[in-house]
C-alpha cells in the first residue's frame, strides 16, 4: 500500500483513483462481442465460452440433473449456513415492501403509486477467481419477494464444465426459474439480446469485472435496464486509536482478495496505528489462499494519514466508497455525516464480511464513486412504481380550469380541449336536467 497525507490527497486527488483499463479500447472490445452475441447467438455464447474460459460446452441450460447432484454434494454446514443468510436477507427486504395509499390531492382527484414486479430479470454471477453464490441470495431473494415472474441466472462454468454447486443449490433454495452456463460479456449480451436458448430479460442484475461493467451500461442503451455500473470492488477503513490494526488489516485483505483490479483504502489519524496494520498486513497476507491476487491488489491501495475527523469525512464523501467502515470511539455519530457510500459497517465489530454473506443488508453495491449517486440493490431495484389517478365530476371540475390555463401558456390547444370536452358536456348534462 501507498501512503500519503491528508495534503498529498488534497493537492493531488488522482492519488486516490481507482484502477481502470483505457475506456475506449475496453468499450471497442465490448462492443465487438455483443455485437457478436446479438447476431449469432448460443454459437458465439459458446465460442467465447471456449476462448475465456476453456471449456466446451454443448448445452448452455443447467439440467435438473446437476441441480440434484449439486444439492447432494454439499457440505450441510454449507447448506444451513446459506438458508439462514437467506433468512436474514429476506427479513430484511421483506419490510422494504409497501401497501399502495390513495392521496386525494384535491376534493375529487384520487392518486396513488402501485409496485408491480419486473416480469423477467437476470442475475448475473461471478464465478471466475471465486464463485460467489453469496451473490445468488441477493439478487434472488429481492427478485422473488418483488413478484419477478422470470428469473434468469448466469455464471461461468468451471473447469469441469459446471457451475459451482454452492451457486447452483443457493439458485434452488431462492427460486430462479433458469439457469446458464455463460459468463462476461457473452453472458451479458445473451441476456440483453436473447438466443435461442437464453431468453431476453428486461433488466440485469450483478456484479462483474471492467469488462461486464462495461458490457451493462453499453446494453442498457438499448432496451434493456441495468441495477447500476457496479465493477471491482472497494473498501475504505477509517480507523482511530480505538481501532485493533489485526481487525483493520483483516478488513482491508478481505476486499483485495476479491481481485487484482480490487481497491483498498485506510485513513487514520495515528502514523503508530498505521504502521501496525502495515505489519499486520504483511503478516496476514502470507497466510491467505489467494495471498498472489490480494498482493496485486493492495499495489492499487492507498494509506492516508488525516489530522482530523472533518480531513477524514471531507476524503469520505469524495471518495464515495462502496464499502465504508468505521473503526471509530464515535463511530455512531460520526456515520451520521456520511453522504456518499454504499452501506457502512459501524464500530470495531463490525466487519464488511457480514454484510457480504448474510446479515440482512444486500452487498450489491455502487463502486467506483458511483455511491455520489446510486443506491445498492434492493427490493426497490426489482419493481416498476406505476402511477394511477382516478376523478370524479367534481375532481374534474375542480381541476379544469387549472390544467386548461397551463396548456394554453405551453400552447398545447389539443391537451386544453381534452379537459374543455368533457366540462363542456358535463355543463351541458346539468343544464338539460335541470330543464327537465
Amino acid at each position: 500500500m501507498k501512503s500519503f497525507s491528508y495534503a498529498d490527497i488534497t493537492n493531488n486527488p488522482s492519488l486516490l483513483a481507482r484502477p481502470a483499463m483505457t475506456a475506449a479500447n475496453l468499450d471497442a472490445t465490448v462492443s465487438q462481442i455483443l455485437l457478436d452475441i446479438r447476431q449469432r447467438g448460443d454459437v458465439a455464447v459458446k465460442e467465447y465460452t471456449l476462448r475465456f474460459d476453456k471449456i466446451a460446452l454443448n448445452e448452455l441450460e443447467v439440467s435438473a440433473s446437476e441441480l440434484a447432484e449439486a444439492a447432494a454434494s454439499l457440505d450441510p454446514a454449507l447448506k444451513t449456513a446459506i438458508q439462514t443468510a437467506k433468512h436474514n436477507i429476506e427479513t430484511f427486504h421483506a419490510r422494504q415492501q409497501s401497501t399502495p395509499e390513495v392521496i386525494e390531492t384535491m376534493p375529487g382527484v384520487f392518486c396513488w403509486r402501485k409496485n408491480v414486479g419486473i416480469d423477467k430479470v437476470g442475475l448475473y454471477i461471478p464465478g471466475g477467481t471465486a464463485p460467489l453464490f453469496s451473490t445468488v441470495l441477493m439478487l434472488g431473494v429481492p427478485a422473488k419477494l418483488a413478484g419477478c415472474k422470470e428469473v434468469v441466472l448466469c455464471s461461468p462454468p468451471g473447469a469441469d464444465g459446471k457451475i459451482h454447486p454452492a451457486i447452483l443449490f443457493a439458485a434452488q433454495t431462492v427460486g430462479v426459474t433458469r439457469i446458464f452456463k455463460a459468463g462476461g460479456v457473452q453472458a451479458i449480451g445473451a441476456m440483453a439480446y436473447g438466443t435461442e436458448s437464453i431468453p431476453r430479460v428486461y433488466k440485469i442484475f450483478g456484479p462483474g469485472n471492467q469488462y461486464v461493467t462495461a458490457a451493462k451500461q453499453l446494453v442498457s442503451r438499448e432496451q434493456v435496464a441495468i441495477d447500476m455500473p457496479a465493477g471491482p470492488s472497494e473498501v475504505l477503513v477509517c480507523a482511530d486509536e480505538t481501532a485493533d490494526p489485526a481487525f483493520v488489516a483483516a478488513d482491508l485483505l478481505a476486499q483485495a482478495e476479491h481481485g487484482i483490479d480490487s481497491q483498498v483504502v485506510l485513513l487514520t489519524f495515528s502514523t503508530d496505528l498505521l504502521q501496525a496494520v502495515f505489519a499486520e498486513v504483511e503478516r496476514q497476507v502470507a497466510l491467505l489462499p489467494r495471498a498472489e491476487i490480494t498482493r496485486k491488489a493492495l499495489e492499487n491501495s492507498v494509506a492516508v494519514a488525516v489530522n482530523s475527523r472533518a480531513e477524514a469525512l471531507e476524503i469520505i464523501n469524495n471518495y464515495a466508497p462502496e464499502h465504508l467502515i468505521l473503526a471509530m470511539g464515535d463511530a455512531d455519530a460520526f456515520a451520521e455525516q456520511v453522504q456518499n457510500a454504499g452501506s457502512v459497517f459501524i464500530g470495531n465489530y463490525t466487519p464488511e464480511s457480514v454484510g457480504d454473506y448474510a446479515s440482512g443488508t444486500n452487498h450489491t453495491l455502487p463502486t467506483n464513486g458511483y455511491a455520489r449517486a446510486y443506491s445498492g440493490v434492493s427490493l426497490d431495484s426489482f419493481v416498476k412504481k406505476i402511477t394511477f389517478q382516478r376523478l370524479t365530476i367534481e375532481g374534474l371540475k375542480n381541476i379544469g380550469p387549472t390544467v386548461e390555463t397551463m396548456a394554453i401558456a405551453e400552447e398545447l390547444v389539443a391537451h386544453q380541449r381534452a379537459v374543455s370536452i368533457r366540462l363542456e358536456k358535463m355543463k351541458s348534462e346539468n343544464l338539460k336536467v335541470k330543464s327537465e
